[in-house]
């Protein structure tokens, strides 16, 4: 139950400090809901339906948000005020490489958005129809998180970690910013792995049984 819990209490604090993204969040809790029309049969337990609300918010995240900065490298010279350019002039602050582009955030940046984003959105997807995939695909996609992360924060400390304008927003945006992406994806790999040991022991006892 350790994961399970944990990945309520913080998913919920993520999705409430997430306003760009609540419209679509409040219209998928509510399609996701046990009195929303569904039958018994596919009604959805609470962390699942909290499941979506996170693959839905991470997936359009990955897509929107951070294949903006992939597909614009000219972000930082447009004297614009257009929402996500600003985002990334603001978290550059905390990360120098952004704005400078440098090759290997915008790999990791780039796989992230074109293949992670559309696998968390077919997530969203394989719990709301209860899919046998369900717990493979997002344990894929949190072990495909934690690399990135994992990259991201190893490139950084072997090129000397000296990228934020200042302490606060090194730890702000560098550290806070992508801890999400740490525990989350964590709790969930713990969460998805139990149920697929216990989903291939069940064919033992079966075959046990038999003999």
């Amino acid at each position: 139950m350790f994961p399970q819990t944990y990945i309520c209490q913080i998913l919920c604090l993520v999705l409430s400090l997430s306003p760009p993204f609540l419209p679509f969040m409040e219209s998928l809790r509510w399609c996701s809901s046990p009195s929303s029309g569904r039958s018994q049969r596919h009604k959805l337990s609470k962390v699942d339906r909290l499941l979506m609300c996170w693959w839905a918010f991470t997936g359009l995240t990955h897509m929107i948000l951070e294949g903006y900065f992939v597909f614009s490298p000219e972000f930082y010279k447009e004297r614009t005020s257009f929402y996500l350019a600003e985002v990334w002039k603001e978290y550059s602050k905390g990360d120098s490489r952004y704005a400078g582009r440098d090759a290997a955030v915008v790999a990791v940046e780039g796989l992230t958005a074109v293949l992670e984003g559309p696998a968390c959105l077919l997530a969203v997807y394989a719990i709301a129809t209860k899919k046998t995939y369900s717990n493979v695909l997002q344990f894929a996609i949190s072990l495909g998180q934690l690399y990135g992360t994992a990259v991201y924060y190893i490139t950084s400390l072997l090129e000397g970690d000296n990228f934020a304008a200042s302490s606060t927003y090194y730890y702000a945006y560098f550290i806070g910013a992508n801890a999400s992406w740490v525990v989350i994806p964590t709790l969930i790999s713990i969460r998805c792995w139990k149920k697929i040991c216990a989903a291939s022991q069940v064919p033992i006892q079966k075959r046990t049984k038999v003999r």
